[in-house]
């Protein structure tokens, strides 16, 4: 198959952890993977250089002219998205009596650029081929609430609004839209938090274990490929700490 007859992804937030795995499982489903991010430059350019036929683009989702620029670059870059996965995120921790609302901003901006990259994404590529899927990252807390981090599991429980109420926008369309919401991780982020803290996690996981990137990555990648009746779906993976 040639450069140019290969399905491309987009993949937001890739230059770490979930989004790092998710574009390694759909460049070996055979994708040509665009690989965003705002400040990971390094870890973004270094996972290009090892996925064949992958590419970087930089774009601040907090920022609609950001995005603008971000669909002409990819237009010209890749010509099309069949796959868009939204998995960046933002987050700063503090209990709601102490949280600033510029804080607040800085959380709900990343969901309000997930908004409308989507929405340009299905207006220049997925609604002219008449095909795509769309699949979000959404989190466990969004279901089960976690403390110091309302303005985060608001956003997350949106993005599962967003997924149900967008695939009832695209019924009668083969563009499927879904959902996927991890547990907690192994990344940068959770290897940060105090090991009591760990332990506590733990102890809510029946598998007795946090899932590698890897294993809610092969989900992304299953519903990217197949999942051909799966549509307006959360998919829960989480070792059984919430079944939805």
């Amino acid at each position: 198959m040639s450069e140019d007859e290969r399905p491309v992804a987009l993949v937001t937030g890739a230059g770490t952890g979930i989004g790092t795995a998710c574009a390694r499982a759909l460049a070996a489903e055979g994708f040509r993977v665009g690989i965003h991010y705002r400040s990971s430059e390094e870890g973004a350019r270094k996972l290009a250089a090892e996925l064949d036929g992958s590419f970087t683009i930089k774009a601040d989702l907090a920022d609609g002219e950001s995005i603008d620029a971000m669909i002409k670059e990819l237009k010209d870059v890749a010509g099309q998205i069949d796959v868009l996965v939204n998995n960046a995120g933002f987050n700063i921790n503090a209990p709601v009596l102490s949280m600033k609302l510029d804080d607040y901003d800085k959380v709900a901006s990343v969901a309000r650029g997930t908004w409308y990259l989507t929405k340009l994404v299905l207006r220049r590529f997925m609604m002219r081929k008449g095909t795509g899927r769309i699949i979000n990252i959404s989190s466990v807390v969004g279901h089960t609430g976690n403390a110091g981090q309302i303005p985060y599991t608001m956003v997350k429980a949106g993005l599962d609004a967003f997924t149900k109420s967008l695939a009832q926008e695209l019924a009668g369309r083969e563009i499927l839209v879904n959902s996927v919401a991890p547990g907690f991780v192994e990344t940068e982020m959770t290897d940060e938090l105090p090991e009591e803290i760990q332990e506590q996690i733990l102890t809510k996981i029946p598998l007795g274990r946090v899932a590698d990137a890897a294993e809610i990555a092969d989900v992304v990648a299953f519903l990217a490929t197949r999942g051909s009746y799966i549509h307006g779906s959360v998919l829960h993976v989480n070792g059984g700490m919430y079944g939805g």
